[in-house]
């Protein structure tokens, strides 16, 4: 086996990992966990992506966005929550121990992954 393949076998495997607890675990963003893992299977096996796109995670977390680019607003939800949480928590730290560049910078990342999710995803509405 390649090790280009094993590398990305193994990077598969802990992001599919850790996508999973995310799911659990509302501190840990699932959605790009799982593209990770899909970017991941894809460069290495085959089998692996086909069986991984074919799960229930799959379908209910990145199918749309991958299919048709968008996502569904319970979706964005979802990412933007557990991420502003523990950003805010992040940011909050920081701040408490008067680290002030970082937190900044964390301010930043943040509008800019809000406004990602808001303007630049676009937002698939379901059909009742």
């Amino acid at each position: 086996m390649k090790l280009k393949r094993l590398i990305f076998l193994i990077l598969g495997f802990l992001c599919l990992g850790l996508g999973c607890v995310g799911v659990a675990l509302p501190i840990l963003p699932t959605v790009p966990f799982f593209l990770l893992t899909v970017f991941c299977f894809a460069n290495s096996s085959q089998k692996l992506h086909d069986w991984f796109i074919g799960t229930q995670m799959y379908k209910k977390h990145l199918e749309s966005f991958v299919q048709k680019k968008g996502m569904t607003v319970q979706t964005k939800v979802g990412v933007i929550i557990p991420v502003t949480l523990l950003m805010g928590f992040g940011f909050f730290m920081m701040m408490r121990a008067n680290v002030v560049v970082p937190s900044v910078i964390l301010a930043i990342i943040w509008v800019c992954h809000i406004i990602y999710f808001v303007f630049g995803v676009k937002t698939i509405h379901k059909k009742a």
